[in-house]
């Protein structure tokens, strides 16, 4: 039977749509296997998605490489295969060279240039792999342009990043005077910068409207430090740090009291999240960004920051209450734009056109 598998690290929350839409189309013809969690431990596995089937993943070398087992008869006799773009993965290396030698169809997902860019040393290591691979799923069209270019004999597409079905991408119908909050959506560590968010924040507090909170939602090992900065300067009240939430409903409520999102650190997939309800995000500038950074429209849909500049932060966020009914007004447009190319639907559809 022609089937397709879905090899990953981890599968967490945010990836829980895009696989059941895959799995209500495909049925019996897809399986997802999965490990319990990324080599980034506070990303785990949702099994709320309940057709996971579970492999053990053995890190090595204090979590910089992975060996993962208990799946290698049905990885091996599937059709077509996909498996992440990582090459710290060991036993991804062996799966694609032993199907190269079964000509059997094995496709690579994943960001197409390692952290440090196009033109670090690793992507050395990381374009044998890819050259192994029938073909590459990269998470974006920009992303799918540049290395058609290094590979134009290879067939690359992109599934651009998505959390939310089309239907669920809407701007909630609530008094403007009640959208004044600020929020941040994320893992709380160093790259992300939560910290500089929170001290500018306390450093304008007294200019910004009574009504404003920061919500800062996400887990991870600078939780704790904001939570310490959070009480030694009494602001409980408004700031709440809500740890992690993937619940929709809770989602949409808390989206629709926020005036703007912020990423103090490097853009990630919540961009799309807050486009997709509407709320335009402030940006650190000069960040090594995640591939997502391409749906941004300066000054339409979000704008920068001076990176690492808490001064130039706070005055930014002022700008936003400044200029609060334009924002307002762009929320529609800022949600249709995400719905179109960053739905769940159109991310999962290239999967089942897999097979």
């Amino acid at each position: 039977m022609k089937k397709l598998i879905i090899l990953q690290t981890a599968s967490p929350d945010y990836r829980k749509k895009v696989f059941q839409t895959i799995k209500d189309d495909l049925g019996d013809y897809f399986d997802l296997f999965s490990g319990d969690e990324f080599f980034e431990a506070s990303i785990k596995t949702d099994y709320s998605i309940n057709f996971i089937k579970q492999v053990n993943n053995n890190f090595l070398l204090n979590r910089k490489l992975l060996f993962q087992t208990r799946m290698w008869q049905e990885t091996m006799d599937c059709q077509v295969l996909v498996l992440e773009m990582n090459p710290r993965i060991i036993s991804n290396w062996i799966l694609l060279l032993l199907r190269n030698i079964s000509n059997k169809k094995t496709i690579l997902w994943g960001h197409a240039w390692p952290r440090e860019g196009e033109k670090a040393k690793s992507d050395m290591v990381r374009n044998l792999m890819r050259e192994l691979a029938d073909e590459i799923v990269v998470y974006t069209k920009t992303q799918a342009m540049e290395l058609q270019k290094k590979m134009p004999n290879k067939k690359i597409t992109s599934a651009s990043n998505a959390v939310f079905n089309k239907n669920e991408m809407q701007v909630s119908k609530v008094d403007e005077d009640v959208v004044n909050n600020i929020i941040y959506v994320g893992r709380l560590t160093e790259l992300k910068k939560t910290l500089i968010l929170t001290k500018a924040f306390i450093k304008i507090i007294d200019k910004l409207p009574n009504s404003a909170n920061l919500l800062i939602i996400g887990d991870g090992k600078e939780k704790l430090k904001i939570k310490r900065l959070v009480l030694e300067n009494k602001l409980q009240n408004r700031i709440k740090v809500l740890g992690h939430i993937g619940d929709y409903q809770k989602l949409k409520d808390l989206y629709s009291k926020c005036l703007f999102s912020v990423s103090p650190g490097y853009v990630g997939l919540s961009i799309t999240q807050s486009f997709g309800f509407g709320v335009p995000m402030l940006i650190s500038k000069n960040e090594n960004h995640s591939p997502e950074i391409e749906v941004v429209d300066i000054n339409t849909n979000a704008i920068f920051f001076k990176t690492d500049n808490i001064s130039d932060l706070s005055l930014k966020i002022l700008e936003f209450y400044e200029n609060k009914p334009f924002w307002i007004k762009q929320r529609k447009e800022i949600c249709n734009y995400c719905k179109e190319n960053y739905s769940v639907e159109n991310m999962a559809k290239k999967f089942i056109n897999l097979l």
